[in-house]
């Protein structure tokens, strides 16, 4: 081999050396560098994620802007919404009509006329169920009765419901129509429980003056601390009675609830049973005696309270307005804690803030808010479980209408053969209790839902007493043969 090219080879392996050498240093520059680069990257994500925590920090601190002050006189909703405007919002999507498998109202158009304006009503309640006006005959509810639509109607289908055309109402109506809080400080001079005596001896369209509103904010809400409160006088006066029942003596609702409590507490001012007492037509929920469908009918008795006496077969009959709070209070829901807004008024997120919907619907129709936040099905299997439910309910509720309306029908075939009004007491007494356990279930809105056995146990006493009720006729001596009058009428 020649010298040059030997001294060639040379050089190129001394290259080639070097270049081996210098590879590990290159790789550990560009480990630093990248290494260099990975934690700025994370220091930048770092103050980004510190920085946006801060941030959700600081608005959870100030959970709202304070655009206007608000009082205890400043009634617009739409005031309160400048300051929340999340739950306005969410308020005012209570103009949605949507029906469920068991509930909720269709959007029924019709043309307005002078004296109804409204375009829209829901599904007339008696055109799906005619047997609802054997049951009512007599009572203005079985001229005119529909599916209940949102918070944002409640005092517009009042105003024009047909009803006010067969009966004078009073203006007791109001305290669960309207914003009635605002009324109650004007009329009282800031005494509610003077201007709730006064609002309810007022007859219905004078009353009617006196609100602007549907339920309202400040109905539900202190307006300096946002925290819930009891505006309705007939829900402070009951609950005592309640409270009382448990060996809790002078109990403020206002001041001694939790708010757990309140959360199903605000609802049930409106939500229950009630009557208009005497002649002032004071509103009084029928509490003395307990929560339960028989502590209320012991009630009704003892006091000797009717609603309307029935057209055909002239029993002293009750009529059951929305017992929700009531029966809720017997189901599994109310037992571990569950208030009606965790369920009805679920809580949401919003940006940095939790708030509670005030999109007051139907739990089937947020299931994933509502339900799933407890229960670990999928949506479908909870609503399937729901409506199940509902559905043997409603079969129930069916089979004890069929027993309530023969016994109108024999009771008024007795009537009609020459019975007297002591031969038809036991079974017209029959008759007013099956109406007022069968009506328990039928007005409560939840078909069953908010205490399944209890619902299923009060549609069970209906119908008894709707057989015991034919059972007695079978004594009744007549002048004129019943049964042949029977198979002819």
């Amino acid at each position: 081999m020649s010298e040059e090219k030997i001294e060639n080879t040379a050089e190129s392996n001394e290259a080639k050396a070097t270049a081996a050498k210098s590879r590990p240093r290159m790789f550990g520059l560009k480990v630093v560098v990248l290494a260099a680069f990975a934690s700025f990257a994370a220091a930048i994500l770092g103050l980004a994620l510190l920085t946006n925590i801060f941030e959700r920090k600081q608005e959870a601190r100030n959970p709202f802007f304070r655009v206007v002050e608000l009082n205890d006189e400043t009634y617009d909703p739409a005031v309160w919404g400048k300051n929340f405007p999340l739950q306005y919002d969410s308020y005012l999507r209570t103009v949605d009509q949507v029906r469920t498998r068991f509930g909720g109202s269709e959007a029924i158009h019709r043309t307005p006329t002078k004296a109804d304006p409204r375009s829209i009503v829901a599904q007339s309640r008696l055109e799906e169920d005619p047997r609802l006006k054997t049951m009512w005959d007599g009572y203005a509810f079985a001229v005119d009765f529909r599916e209940e639509r949102g918070h944002a109607y409640m005092l517009e289908d009042q105003t024009f419901t047909e009803r006010q055309a067969v009966v004078q109402q009073p203006g007791t109506c109001i305290n669960c129509h309207a914003s009635a809080y605002p009324a109650y400080k004007k009329l009282g001079d800031g005494d509610i429980f003077k201007g709730f005596h006064e609002l309810n001896k007022m007859p219905w369209q004078e009353a009617r003056k006196e609100v602007s509103h549907p339920v309202a904010c400040i109905d539900c809400h202190d307006s300096q601390t946002m925290a819930l409160r009891i505006t309705r006088p007939a829900f402070m006066e009951g609950i005592k009675f309640v409270k009382a029942s448990q060996g809790i003596e002078n109990y403020d609702v206002n001041r001694d609830a939790t708010r757990q409590e309140m959360r199903s507490y605000v609802c049930g001012q409106c939500h229950v049973e009630y009557y208009f007492k005497g002649p002032e037509k004071t509103l009084v929920y029928p509490w003395q005696k307990g929560l339960k469908v028989e502590n209320m009918l012991e009630y009704y008795d003892e006091v000797k309270h009717k609603d309307w006496t029935h057209k055909q077969t002239g029993a002293e009959a009750l009529k059951a307005q929305h017992p929700e709070f009531e029966m809720y209070n017997q189901g599994i829901h109310a037992r571990a804690g569950v208030s009606c807004a965790d369920c009805h008024m679920p809580y949401e997120r919003q940006g940095a803030m939790k708030i509670s919907s005030h999109h007051v619907r139907s739990p089937l129709l947020s299931i994933n808010t509502s339900c799933q936040v407890c229960h670990k099905g999928t949506e479908e299997e909870l609503k399937v479980r729901a409506e199940t439910i509902q559905e043997r309910t409603y079969n129930l509720r069916s089979i004890a209408m069929d027993a309530l309306v023969q016994l109108i029908q024999d009771i008024t075939a007795a009537k009609n053969a020459g019975a007297s009004d002591a031969d038809l007491a036991a079974s017209r007494d029959f008759q007013r209790k099956a109406q007022f356990f069968l009506d328990f279930v039928e007005a409560e809105n939840s078909m069953g839902f908010h205490a399944p056995q209890e619902a299923t146990r009060i549609l069970g006493e209906s119908i008894n007493f709707s057989r015991l009720g034919q059972v007695s006729l079978r004594s009744v001596k007549l002048s004129t043969n019943l049964a042949a009058y029977r198979a002819s009428s």
